[in-house]
């Protein structure tokens, strides 16, 4: 009888310190663009986070306006996406007490290596101009991203904005799939250069428009209000964010590399 009891009492024991283990587990959200996961680099980044921190972190990769979106109905407790527009309003309208630059990188307009408009060159609005002009194919998120935002306003400086071509379609579909869908078809599309430099299945597409200073690309990270959600995992997010605009988790993103080529540059300050 006492050595049932003993077996009991140690298995209800156990039980409860697996359960406090499981209380104490710390994670949270991060509602971030398609472009910090498909470019691989918060597969390189979060497992350093977690080694320094602890704390696990759940990304849900959305276009950057659908990620603003899930965490202006708190359903993320940090938000890192591109369009400094919309962070900007998401701070002003109470969504997030500041917004910090995190790094930064460039779009780029890739197409097929025969180049049939001739779009090459350094030159975006002149690009999007002659795509327009000659009704060829190019592929649009039309997702409300980060990298759409981008794509429409260069429309906008250009005279065609109401006439983008025949060819213009809109997949409302993340990088990865629209880039795919451009490769299959001999189509025009803006992409980040990360995702383009993780992409494998380039076919006969080329970097085509590059190194035009409009085609810079700045990202930012906020952490979402707590008075506007208080079920917001303030300590948790404010320890990723302040890990990942500080000194070693912005020489992580420096070191993150394909082929020998940065994808991504730090310049958070402080």
């Amino acid at each position: 009888m006492n050595a049932f009891r003993r077996l009991t009492l140690t298995a209800v024991f156990g039980t409860a310190m697996l359960a406090g283990a499981g209380a104490m587990a710390q994670s949270i959200v991060v509602a971030s663009t398609t472009s910090t996961e498909q470019s691989g680099l918060f597969s390189f980044l979060l497992p350093e986070f977690k080694k320094a921190s602890g704390i696990d972190v759940k990304v849900v990769a959305l276009g950057t306006g659908q990620a603003i979106d899930m965490a202006r109905r708190g359903d993320a407790d940090v938000l890192f996406v591109h369009d400094k527009v919309a962070e900007e309003k998401f701070v002003a309208d109470g969504f997030a007490a500041q917004r910090k630059e995190v790094m930064y990188n460039d779009f780029v307009l890739v197409g097929p290596r025969a180049d049939p408009v001739g779009i090459k060159g350094s030159d975006v609005v002149s690009a999007f101009k002659k795509i327009a002009s000659a009704n060829a194919e190019f592929i649009s998120r039309g997702d409300k991203s980060g990298t759409h935002a981008a794509e429409l306003r260069f429309w906008k400086m250009t005279d065609t904005d109401a006439n983008k071509g025949t060819g213009y379609k809109e997949c409302g579909c993340g990088m990865g799939p629209a880039l795919n869908i451009a490769s299959s078809s001999g189509a025009y599309a803006l992409t980040d250069r990360g995702t383009w430099l993780n992409f494998k299945n380039r076919g006969e597409m080329t970097v085509l428009v590059e190194g035009d200073k409009r085609l810079f690309n700045q990202y930012g990270v906020m952490l979402v209000s707590a008075t506007k959600h208080p079920q917001v995992k303030t300590a948790e997010g404010q320890k990723f964010v302040d890990w990942v605009t500080g000194p070693i988790g912005q020489a992580a993103i420096a070191r993150y590399a394909i082929g020998g080529e940065q994808l991504f540059f730090p310049n958070a300050t402080h």
